[in-house]
């Protein structure tokens, strides 16, 4: 079985200081966090930004800040969210390809997500796949629900995703696929063959979810985004905290932890673009 690719998304675009006070919000904190949970095994950072009020926004001045920091501190690989939350401008979430990161997100369907409505139109995705290919940038194809594949390889069709195709799999959302072994089971094996995949589970399912990805080959994202607790009545004080549990119980499960370069190499990264997009300038502390 290949290493295991830990993903940590810190931030989210629905977690707030009411829900943990340790979650990260502003640009430093964001690079730190990120930064902690490297020096713990992982290596790809998922990353939402937010305003100076503690609202979600795709500020491009806040993502290349944080970006900058990120890259500043270590190599992890850097995964832009284009969606930012529920409702966003489409406009805006198409120029976040613009930093060209590494990877960034595409969420490949409409879905309910708590109270809102999660829109991707067909029209919509077509423009971010269009764009996300230009940019040289590899989509993370996002998974709520199995007609999501589909979507995805319609695409594909078309010549706007390349492969390999990475699956990210996020089961427990309330208008989502239930966080079940059975279900990802089902999508794992729905997928084109030579893909890699990720799974997580919203929630209190965040570790079952990632204890099936480990076993069954998959990746595994963890973080804040997903999950405040470190266990049930007990609120996770930092990120790192789930990246060391995963690469502990990994390794207890016979499975080693891939580094920055080598999840470049499964993922088929061009690991030159982690080394040249943005200059960093210091920021004040």
């Amino acid at each position: 079985m290949e290493k295991l690719i830990i993903t940590v998304a810190p931030t989210g675009g629905q977690t707030t200081r009411q829900h943990t006070p340790y979650v990260p919000l502003a640009p430093k904190e964001i690079a730190d966090s990120v930064y902690e949970a490297w020096q713990e095994g992982a290596s790809i950072a998922h990353i939402h930004v937010r305003d100076k009020n503690g609202n979600p926004t795709l500020d491009l001045d806040t993502f290349r800040e944080v970006v900058d920091r990120i890259r500043d501190k270590c190599d992890i690989i850097i995964n832009l969210t284009t969606a930012g939350a529920a409702v966003m401008n489409d406009e805006d979430r198409l120029r976040v390809c613009e930093l060209r990161t590494e990877m960034a997100t595409f969420d490949a369907g409409s879905t309910n997500f708590g109270s809102e409505v999660f829109l991707n139109s067909p029209n919509f995705l077509e423009k971010l796949a269009a764009k996300l290919k230009k940019y040289e940038i590899k989509p993370e194809i996002e998974i709520f629900d199995a007609g999501m594949i589909d979507n995805t390889l319609r695409i594909a069709k078309k010549g706007l995703i390349e492969g390999p195709i990475h699956f990210q799999f996020v089961l427990g959302i309330q208008g989502g696929m239930a966080a079940t072994p059975k279900n990802l089971l089902f999508l794992s094996e729905s997928i084109p063959e030579g893909s890699t995949w990720s799974a997580l589970g919203a929630s209190k399912n965040q570790l079952a979810i990632n204890t099936m990805s480990i076993i069954t080959g998959g990746h595994v994202r963890v973080g804040m985004e997903d999950s405040v607790y470190y266990r049930k009545g007990e609120l996770a004080r930092t990120n790192a905290q789930f990246v060391e549990r995963i690469v502990n119980l990994s390794r207890t499960l016979g499975r080693e932890i891939a580094t920055p370069n080598e999840a470049r190499k499964i993922l088929g990264l061009d690991k030159s673009k982690a080394k040249n997009e943005s200059k960093f300038v210091e920021f004040p502390n």
